[in-house]
């Protein structure tokens, strides 16, 4: 479990490693928020490659950084969506508010 950040072109992605429960979707959040401090970003992008499971909180998660980004004039993607992941972000309707990229390239392209 764990989130590490890099930076490619002007995108913030954030990848994430493990189960996003109610546990990581805090720490990934505190994390984000201390990376934030330190330097402003107005695309984020979050990779789900190492992402096993996903449950509300991860929901969450996304849709708080959604809506935080959404008031900055800031975009918020996805990349990397394994079948427990993107069976989430269909149920939850996250689809509908986060566009889902098939790379970083992609996403730095179309964000």
């Amino acid at each position: 479990m764990g989130v590490t950040f890099k930076v490619y072109n002007d995108i913030l992605i954030v990848n994430l490693k493990g189960e996003l429960d109610h546990h990581m979707a805090r720490i990934v959040n505190e994390k984000l928020d201390e990376y934030l401090m330190r330097q402003t970003f107005k695309k984020i992008l979050f990779n789900f490659k190492h992402v096993n499971f996903m449950d509300s909180s991860g929901v969450g998660m996304l849709i708080g950084r959604y809506k935080s980004f959404q008031k900055i004039g800031g975009k918020v993607g996805a990349v990397n969506l394994g079948k427990q992941v993107r069976r989430i972000f269909e149920i939850s309707g996250l689809f509908n508010i986060i566009p889902c990229y098939n790379d970083e390239i992609e996403a730095s392209e179309k964000m």
